[in-house]
């Protein structure tokens, strides 16, 4: 592996001439910009304005622009002087446990190789220092023009180091989190605690880019001029509407993945009413058979008041016709007989 910085770590009056190589690399498939109408390669070439030529990669320095547009010169021995002493040096500032490091601000992990062999007995010394004490140590150096903070930490037989953004280059998580108040039940805890502990732990060595092997079988395809792949439908999901409901489901499908197919036990739910929703029942049901045996003797006595239709009709139809002789008895001028008095009973 080559080195991409040489310099010392600074532990107090000890120094560790160290190498500071890459401990990452990348494996995306990375693309080339085309002509699309005849796959010409598109390349940028560095042109200098002033003398409208292309210029080679010795020829190019460095330069700060100023707020009035006049650019000022760097070099590489200007930066030599800088007036810090992290410019050759990985300096240690502290050494707090593992856990006071945010993971927001790790970056870019390096390894800490030894630079000669003197300095094998002092690496040492820091390594196992590190590992006894169950600590990290955090540092500044300079790397690319500006300084930049560091966590050192053993990892195997090797010190490696982290570049940590600056604490006031974390953004605060305003605004994101839910505003409104949620409850959360015991059983939903317990049903998580349960997927969980369904899905278990995995080894890091088993997952693998699946959209990496994806993108290299399209391109195998297109090179050998064959069909490509065809590929699954989306999960569009929807919207959860019984979170319990998903969460078993959620169980149910790890267990069956891994050959435990039992199903999770959901408890029965409460109730509030307990024995006495019978008795408010049956108390219902007699005081509506009661009200119904009132309303039936009610009205069989009102049917026993009323006067029989019948009966009616006929009283309606005299009074009709009684009425009917009367106005003819007005219009020809006759006068109804007069009743006769009933004779008066003399005393003997």
């Amino acid at each position: 592996m080559r080195s991409i910085w040489n310099g010392a770590i600074s532990f107090g009056l000890v120094s560790i001439p160290v190498k500071l190589v890459n401990a990452t690399e990348s494996h995306s498939i990375s693309f080339r910009q085309i002509h699309a109408e005849d796959n010409g390669r598109i390349r940028y070439r560095k042109v200098c304005e002033l003398d409208d030529r292309e210029v080679s990669t010795e020829e190019i320095g460095k330069g700060y622009e100023d707020a009035d547009g006049t650019v000022i010169p760097i070099t590489d021995e200007d930066l030599a002087h800088l007036p810090i002493p992290t410019t050759r040096t990985i300096e240690i500032v502290a050494f707090v446990p593992a856990d006071r490091i945010d993971p927001l601000q790790m970056g870019t992990a390096y390894y800490l190789a030894v630079g000669s062999a003197p300095a094998a007995k002092p690496y040492t010394l820091l390594r196992e220092a590190l590992k006894r004490g169950n600590r990290v140590a955090v540092a500044k150096y300079a790397l690319r023009g500006r300084e930049r903070l560091g966590m050192l930490r053993v990892v195997g037989d090797a010190l490696t180091m982290h570049g940590l953004l600056w604490p006031d280059e974390v953004r605060a998580p305003e605004g994101v989190a839910p505003d409104e108040k949620v409850t959360v039940r015991a059983k939903e805890l317990d049903l998580a605690d349960a997927l969980m502990e369904t899905l278990g732990d995995v080894d890091l060595d088993d997952l693998h880019d699946e959209y990496r092997a994806a993108l290299e079988e399209v391109i195998a395809a297109k090179a050998a001029g064959e069909a490509l792949p065809v590929a699954p439908e989306p999960d569009t999901g929807g919207k959860v509407l019984d979170l319990m409901a998903a969460l078993e489901n959620s169980v149910r499908a790890a267990r069956e993945s891994r050959g435990d197919g039992k199903a999770p036990e959901r408890a029965p739910e409460k109730r509030t009413a307990g024995k006495k929703a019978p008795a408010k029942k049956t108390t219902e049901k007699k005081a509506g058979e009661k009200g119904a045996a009132e309303k039936k003797v009610t009205g069989k006595k009102a049917a026993e008041r009323k006067p029989p239709a019948r009966r009616t009709a006929q009283r309606s139809a005299q009074g009709s016709a009684q009425k009917t002789a009367a106005q003819e008895e007005r219009k020809s001028g006759r006068k109804p007989p007069a009743k006769k008095a009933a004779p008066r009973k003399t005393p003997a």
